[in-house]
């Protein structure tokens, strides 16, 4: 705790996706300016349903974790204070069922478009929701519900 007691929120003042999208969108200028990094025509029919499959998996895994907020009466803003730990729904399985959704999605639109920059950007991605997000989540988690999300942290892993 800060000698002036607990945050009031984990001091992320942006929608967390948009990490997600300005990562799509620099695989994009990538893409279009420097050099081409496509899966052959070839690899259609084996990318196109897997992306489906991911987005899907994405999409499911989202609903069910906001669903599991919207249940617990807590927030799934970032930006607004939390009400309590949630462990049950998928984040019995992931402190960051949202963010593992997010990913999902990412690199099943990326399958579905036969883009590789997208994957090859995807751990700067990551790193910097780590660095700009999860670190600052999982602090003021820690000082708002102390032991009780310690451990959490002991129990559940951070993506899966």
């Amino acid at each position: 705790m800060t000698t002036e007691g607990p945050r009031p929120h984990p001091g992320v003042y942006f929608p967390p996706p948009f990490i997600f999208v300005a990562g799509f969108l620099l695989a994009l200028a990538l893409e279009r300016w420097v050099v081409s990094l496509r899966f052959d025509e070839q690899w259609r029919p084996v990318l196109t349903p897997s992306g489906w499959l991911l987005i899907g998996l994405g999409v499911a895994l989202m609903v069910w974790a906001v669903l599991t907020f919207t249940r617990a009466r807590t927030t799934v803003l970032p930006y607004r204070p939390a009400s309590r730990v949630v462990s049950s729904g998928p984040f019995r399985f992931s402190r960051n069922p949202i963010y593992v959704a997010d990913t999902l999605i990412y690199a099943g639109v990326s399958l579905v478009m036969r883009m590789a920059w997208p994957l090859v950007i995807l751990p700067f991605v990551l790193a910097t929701l780590y660095a700009f997000v999860i670190r600052r989540e999982e602090r003021y988690l820690g000082e708002a519900f102390g032991t009780e999300y310690a451990e959490y942290r002991r129990r559940v892993r951070r993506w899966v």
